[in-house]
């Protein structure tokens, strides 16, 4: 399927699993509350689902690159679906965990897939804009998804959680009919058993761009998880106005991965706009310790923002281009990263924050310069790797 046919079908596909997920983000807490959860089982509650996607991204990508990509989102966004009916029924905790550990499972298939889709129907060069495209759309849906979910929950709290199901339903229909599979058949199970193992796609000096990954994702987690106390703290911002701030930001950083993204990968490369949203991403942190007001707030966040959301889809660029791998075993595994940043920064965020409250984004200044010393290490790495293979 050709790219500009494709890369809207994927956009859309990719919009509305972040909608459904968006959708349910300020009800869960309530809901699972009515349940009767503490603090600490709804922290688990949220974790558990980025436990599912660390464990088994790496496993779907590699299935994917066995069996194709169409079959695998398919099965992704039947478990979303699922995972939304089962917790709109949910009457205990238990079946809540339950839910999200299923949809956790096999929603995990998602990401990795349609990163592979895209990497499968973009040249090299146009590699770039086809992943800031899909960056673009979960920044949106993300966006879009909480103010439905807020809205609906007036109704009642399980009333987003149907709405959720439903529309990923009719995501998975829209798959089944319009998307058509993008791995030809010859080059299927084509990658040996070794090429697709972990130790393999982690070798070399491409295994320091996972890593790089990890650390973009611990900061952002752990500014998610704290930025509604700071702001409060240092500038009075509420619940409301705070939902605003995270929608300007979120909104600069799809503008600037649906359009920028791509045209600066084509003329500069993938390395140079890592190291850009890097830098940029540092300056944000510094910036973010000086609010004092939601207009100071508003454009320190989306310099941030701009900075962050050029970062991941530069990297699953990059990494599809140099990973000898499937394209799915490689994407499979930077979602695994991902996830394992989501899970250690929100309690680190949090642990940092009650010691000082700016430390959360002291830190992220600093793995942010860790991350840029790492991507100029991978450079120094795979120049010694090419001069020794040239010799």
């Amino acid at each position: 399927m050709e790219m500009k046919k494709a890369l809207p079908i994927l956009f859309a596909v990719m919009f509305f699993v972040m909608v459904g997920f968006g959708i349910i983000i300020p009800v869960l807490p309530f809901y699972a509350e009515e349940l009767g959860a503490s603090p600490t089982q709804l922290g688990l509650l949220m974790a558990v689902y980025s436990l599912m996607q660390l464990l088994f991204a790496p496993m779907w990508g590699r299935i994917s690159d066995r069996v194709g990509r169409k079959p695998v989102i398919m099965i992704g966004i039947l478990g979303l679906s699922l995972s939304f009916f089962l917790m709109a029924v949910s009457s205990q905790l238990w079946m809540l965990f339950a839910a999200r550990i299923v949809g956790g499972f096999l929603s995990a298939a998602n990401m990795p897939t349609i990163m592979a889709y895209v990497a499968d129907i973009t040249t090299e060069e146009d590699r770039g804009k086809g992943m800031g495209v899909i960056g673009a759309s979960i920044g949106l849906g993300f966006i879009l998804g909480p103010a439905i979910g807020g809205v609906f929950s007036k109704t009642s709290l399980s009333m987003p959680f149907y709405i959720a199901g439903a529309s990923s339903l009719l995501t998975l229909i829209l798959v089944w009919l319009i998307l058509k599979e993008s791995l030809p058949h010859e080059s299927r199970g084509g990658q040996t058993a070794q090429k697709t193992s972990l130790k393999y796609s982690l070798s070399g000096s491409i295994s320091i761009l996972y890593v790089l990954q990890l650390f973009v994702s611990v900061s952002l987690a752990g500014l998610e998880a704290t930025f509604a106390y700071f702001a409060a703290e240092e500038a009075g911002i509420g619940t409301v106005e705070l939902g605003y701030l995270f929608m300007i930001m979120g909104l600069a950083g799809a503008f600037v991965q649906g359009g920028l993204v791509g045209k600066l990968t084509k003329k500069f490369g993938e390395g140079f706009v890592i190291q850009i949203g890097i830098t940029i991403s540092a300056l944000g942190f510094g910036l973010i310790l000086l609010i004092d007001s939601f207009v100071t707030a508003a454009v320190f966040l989306t310099i941030f923002g701009v900075g962050n959301g050029i970062i991941r889809p530069s990297v699953s660029a990059l990494l599809t281009k140099k990973s000898t791998a499937g394209y799915g075993s490689t994407t499979g595994l930077l979602s695994s990263f991902d996830s394992l940043g989501r899970i250690i920064g929100p309690p680190l965020g949090g642990w940092l924050f009650s010691i000082f409250i700016g430390l959360p984004y002291l830190s992220g200044i600093l793995l942010s310069l860790i991350a840029f010393c790492l991507y100029r290490l991978y450079l120094g790495q795979s120049k010694k790797y090419r001069s020794a293979s040239s010799l």
